[in-house]
């Protein structure tokens, strides 16, 4: 397990509203080191160059969708991410955990708020895997924990950084029910504050992704009631 200490913590702030982003970044830098930009080159310039711990991330920019600009950054590196949004309907709440954020706060927001989520993310213990060297094999489906990359029938799959998590930790524990949340406690940590249904949203993002039919599904199954677990036909460890 990997411990995010909140310790010289570095966090990014991408945000194209001035006064909000003003606003946070004098109110973090009492604790955090702080880097701020107005638009998404600017901030993936900064993401590369700054290597933070945790991007706040404005939903809306100029030049940048958010939900691209989020998966691409945990596609660089393990970042937390903690969106900002005005919208405040089911959908787009959906489409936000969807893009792999850890949080996501609406606005207008406290301050007090934002300090308290950004602490229990930075708190957070998130799962990278057991064995730093294992690969996992079933049948068609190999998971490489080192280079943190999954194929399916000989093709890679683009996972975010929390799908890889979820789907090699069910696979670590092959046939053993998870509930709902044992697994934000696994994978989110124990601090988490943030919506309950993630685990849900991310288990139907990785069937999409793995599965010919998602209302099938061959290997993340349902237990009705209860949670998921992974049950492929065959496991061999390498």
């Amino acid at each position: 397990m990997e411990t995010l200490s909140n310790t010289n913590s570095k966090i990014l702030i991408v945000d194209d509203d001035f006064s909000v982003r003003n606003l946070i970044y004098r109110f973090l830098s009492r604790k955090y080191e702080i880097e701020s930009a107005a638009d998404g080159k600017t901030g993936m310039i900064l993401f590369e160059q700054f290597n933070p711990a945790l991007v706040i991330l404005d939903w809306n920019l100029p030049d940048a969708n958010g939900y691209q600009l989020c998966q691409e950054m945990q596609s660089l590196t393990n970042v937390l991410v903690m969106i900002l949004t005005s919208r405040n309907d089911e959908a787009d709440k959906i489409k936000i955990l969807a893009a792999g954020a850890d949080d996501f706060i609406t606005k207008p927001f406290s301050l007090a708020e934002v300090e308290v989520r950004v602490e229990a993310l930075l708190r957070r213990i998130r799962y990278i895997h057991p064995s730093q060297s294992q690969r996992l094999i079933f049948k068609q489906l190999t998971i490489n924990p080192e280079g943190r990359e999954v194929t399916l029938n000989d093709r890679p799959l683009a996972l975010t950084a929390l799908e890889f998590n979820i789907l090699h930790f069910l696979a670590s524990h092959p046939g053993q029910a998870w509930s709902r949340p044992e697994l934000i406690q696994k994978i989110w940590g124990c601090d988490y504050v943030g919506d309950g249904r993630v685990v849900d949203v991310h288990i139907g993002q990785l069937r999409k992704k793995m599965e010919l039919d998602s209302s099938m599904p061959e290997f993340i199954k349902t237990v009705r009631g209860y949670g998921y677990k992974f049950e492929p036909p065959e496991n061999i460890k390498i």
